[in-house]
């Protein structure tokens, strides 16, 4: 299975079974596509490419050659090796490594189109006690085997709220490294309000990463992301999240890490979302992402079918904006547009996707354990608790041995598989009621996504 596309002047061929990518020149692109869809012989293929585009049938018939080898080689039309695999592949990567503290069911912002609720998760409030954190870092470690490094994120609702507590946590882990030949990499996720110079000290001496949530323009931030009282909160955030990056990109500072990004939702209120990823890079934030927002189809900010192509066009003029930019030396980083053709992520974790509930768990303020963070708050996903650990294996089974690359009723067939690894279990429940029941839209965009960031992966190259 192979796919063509053309974007900003690179024709662009992507075998889908090996993950290769070809650009390729006019007349080769033309070959791939006769070869592909029609059943035309080769000299009928030589006749029409000469014709076509002006060049003798020798130099036809070289390009058919070049791209026979290819296909002998396994990077055209390749065979797909990993399906009858898939199931084993998933069950080795199935060792616990990474847990979501929710640290705080609670939030001092009224995000409209919150996942969590409001931040309290629909009336389920609370905060996270030492106890019920040290317990939870004991069961990572526990459950963790013999890898070594290990991922904590801080979540909430906000977990600035209950931000003593984060420290005494990275404090524990710290003890635990040392006994059990472990090492913690932290992670805060913030809305900002609450971010201090104690905040920004303690996340560059201890935190790899910290997630910044912003949504880019100040009136696209403050139409959705406002405090209890319905006022905006771009003015409350802004220099701190300058304030932090400030501190941990600039030379000569004390940090853990040099990683943050700026994570930002789009919704139908800001369908020209480039401006406000432009807009972030703008103000010196060279790390950004922006997510279109995952609503039920009748919320007014609800993102619908019909937007897609406006949605497509403002991501390939966000790839040629970047494009541009990186050419002047003022380039900076979109997470989606990540993507390495050399050393990306191993087949395991393309064919295996993103661990839900095998390599990563979410923990509740009580300790109650969730696939992820997105399935926290709904009873029917619980999975156990820290203390008598799973409890219910018959649904931990459905992600470990049910749900891989070739188990979701779309995947096996697309393009994009081995770049998407499946997409979002979350998102396929939440719109469809079945983690492998992929969420169309979702697929749609990150498709189009993968597409600009090919491009840009070939034009640097």
């Amino acid at each position: 299975m192979i796919h063509q596309y053309k974007l900003n002047g690179y024709n662009i061929v992507v075998d889908a079974n090996s993950a290769s990518v070809h650009v390729a020149s006019d007349v080769s692109y033309d070959v791939i596509k006769m070869m592909d869809k029609t059943s035309l012989s080769t000299e009928d293929i030589i006749s029409r490419i000469s014709a076509e585009h002006g060049i003798s049938e020798e130099n036809s018939r070289a390009v058919i050659e070049d791209i026979i080898s290819l296909k002998e080689e396994g990077l055209l039309w390749s065979d797909d090796p990993y399906e009858s695999i898939a199931n084993d592949l998933k069950v080795k990567q199935s060792v616990l490594k990474a847990i979501c503290l929710h640290v705080a069911h609670g939030c001092n912002m009224d995000c409209e189109y919150c996942f969590a609720g409001k931040g309290d998760y629909s009336g389920k409030s609370g905060i996270m006690s030492i106890d019920v954190g040290k317990k939870a870092l004991d069961y990572l470690v526990e459950n963790s085997k013999n890898r070594r490094h290990l991922e904590v994120d801080f979540f909430g609702g906000e977990p600035l709220i209950n931000w003593d507590v984060c420290k005494e946590l990275v404090k524990y882990g710290r003890e635990l490294e040392k006994k059990h030949d472990k090492i913690f990499n932290f992670t805060l996720t913030t809305n900002g309000i609450l971010i201090d110079e104690d905040v920004i000290d303690f996340t560059n001496r201890e935190m790899g990463n910290v997630v910044l949530s912003m949504d880019g323009r100040r009136t696209t931030h403050d139409r959705m992301r406002r405090t209890k009282t319905g006022d905006g909160t771009y003015s409350k955030i802004i220099d701190n999240f300058k304030s932090l990056v400030k501190s941990r990109t600039e030379e000569g500072a004390e940090r853990k890490s040099e990683e943050y990004y700026m994570r930002g939702t789009y919704t139908a209120y800001n369908k020209d979302f480039a401006a406000d990823v432009i807009a972030m890079a703008d103000m010196g934030f060279r790390e950004t992402s922006i997510e279109p927002v995952v609503s039920k189809p009748d919320a007014p900010y609800a993102l619908h079918e019909e937007d897609l192509p406006k949605l497509f066009e403002e991501y390939e003029k966000l790839a040629t904006e970047m494009l541009e930019r990186e050419r002047r030396g003022e380039g900076f980083n979109f997470y989606h547009y990540s993507v390495d053709l050399e050393g990306g992520p191993c087949i395991y974790k393309r064919v295996s996707g993103c661990g839900v509930s095998t390599e990563y768990l979410a923990v509740t303020p009580t300790g109650d354990l969730y696939p992820c963070h997105q399935f926290v708050g709904d009873d029917e996903m619980k999975i156990g608790n820290i203390y008598e650990g799973i409890t219910n294996q018959q649904l931990v089974d459905k992600f470990t041995k049910q749900n891989n690359l070739y188990t979701r009723d779309e995947c096996k067939n697309c393009w994009a598989k081995l770049y998407c690894a499946g997409g979002c279990a979350a998102n396929n429940y939440h719109s469809n009621g079945d983690i492998n029941k992929v969420y169309k839209m979702g697929c749609e965009l990150h498709r189009k996504r993968i597409e600009c960031a090919l491009m840009l992966a070939a034009a640097r190259n």
